[in-house]
């Protein structure tokens, strides 16, 4: 089988030969460190994929024809800039308008100072222009060009849509507290900020599905939760996410796509079955964290009507051999029954060890790869330091 044949097989729980081998890339300081423990200068996000003998490295460059080449998200993006330098800080604005407070070093999470989007007034001014689809610098690359791929009969890797966020770009743009906010003080604002935003991908998905070609799945994004729950209330959701949510989901399911996933940190447990309602199917990286997020517990929950991605304790991975082998051991029957795609619970940081990392690899190829048709690792990875 072939990877894309092997995606589908996977996700639609028919015979496959073995599972697939992904990683959801890394923070941005951990290749830099395990070059000092000994990783060639040259393997970047990039070239890892190849380098570690890998499938996919979701969510890097690595695999650029797995993609669709459109902009979807605020077109154009603001200036990215650094505003002031603050020693072991930088202020900076983004690309989505913010002036955050970002550590030079482990700075995944940055501190928001500043924000542009405020009010109605601002919504018009500043974002939803930015969000109108018919601007034309939203085609990376020709749309005719794309579907030559697409609808090659020879492919023989999956392509994903890209989605969209309905409440985590909201959240990005005006900070925790003004998006919460919101939905009471201006309800109605809120509503137009999530039908704008569905409006959007919506009107750059349909020119795409009608060239009739056969995409594996769509991979939106949200990261709503936090390790209590939701950012956005159930309620809420339900009355404002559910239905544009659906909009999109009924489109997608129109012209096939019926692997449709999220990306979402935190205890996502109380929106399962609201993105299930709205059509969302398929649950992603299922972060294990200190709420126990699982994906053997989930099939349990929801059975074959969830799809999983991701749920590799990456605290195993910082653990060593024993720990590592328990983990695969573990999610290993998961793996065999289908549905799911395992890889660790987020970006690897840079506190797991380069000799674990190839442990880790060397351990799913036998487990889950079995050994068959695997994609060659680097000779140079059985050299490195502490590698067995």
């Amino acid at each position: 089988m072939n990877h894309r044949e092997r995606f589908n097989a996977i996700m639609h729980y028919q015979p496959f030969d073995r599972g697939l081998l992904y990683d959801f890339s890394y923070w941005e300081e951990t290749l830099p460190e395990w070059q000092k423990q000994g990783l060639p200068k040259s393997v970047d996000p990039r070239t890892s994929e190849t380098y570690f003998g890998m499938d996919m490295s979701l969510g890097s460059p690595a695999s650029p024809d797995s993609y669709i080449h459109v902009s979807i998200g605020l077109c154009p993006p603001f200036v990215h800039k650094v505003i002031e330098d603050r020693g072991e800080f930088e202020l900076v604005q983004d690309g989505d308008g913010v002036r955050l407070l970002r550590q030079k070093y482990m700075g995944s999470i940055p501190m928001h100072e500043g924000h542009l989007l405020v009010d109605r007034a601002s919504w018009k001014k500043h974002y939803k222009p930015k969000l109108d689809p018919t601007s034309p610098k939203r085609w990376v690359e020709d749309i005719k060009q794309q579907a030559k791929r697409w609808t090659d009969p020879k492919r023989d890797y999956p392509i994903f849509l890209p989605g969209c966020s309905l409440y985590g770009w909201i959240r990005n743009w005006m900070g925790m507290e003004g998006a919460s906010m919101m939905v009471y003080d201006d309800p109605a604002l809120f509503e137009e900020m999530v039908v704008t935003i569905a409006d959007l991908n919506i009107a750059m998905l349909t020119p795409v599905l009608e060239t009739r070609a056969k995409f594996e799945a769509w991979g939106g994004w949200e990261d709503m939760c936090y390790n209590a729950g939701p950012l956005l209330s159930p309620e809420h959701f339900k009355q404002y996410l559910v239905p544009n949510y659906r909009r999109i989901t009924d489109l997608l399911h129109k012209y096939g796509v019926d692997i449709i996933w999220t990306d979402c940190d935190g205890k996502i447990d109380d929106l399962i079955p609201l993105w299930m309602e709205a059509g969302v199917n398929t649950m992603f990286p299922i972060e294990i964290g200190t709420w126990g997020a699982d994906p053997v517990k989930y099939r349990k929950q929801y059975g074959r009507d969830l799809l999983l991605m991701g749920g590799v304790d990456k605290h195993a991975l910082q653990g060593g051999p024993a720990a590592i082998d328990a983990e695969v051991k573990r999610l290993t029957p998961l793996v065999e029954e289908g549905g799911f795609i395992p890889m660790p619970d987020h970006r690897v940081p840079p506190d797991v060890t380069l000799a674990n990392w190839v442990y880790y690899i060397k351990a799913i190829r036998k487990a889950w790869g079995r050994n068959l048709d695997l994609k060659p690792m680097d000779p140079s990875i059985n050299g490195l330091p502490g590698v067995k």
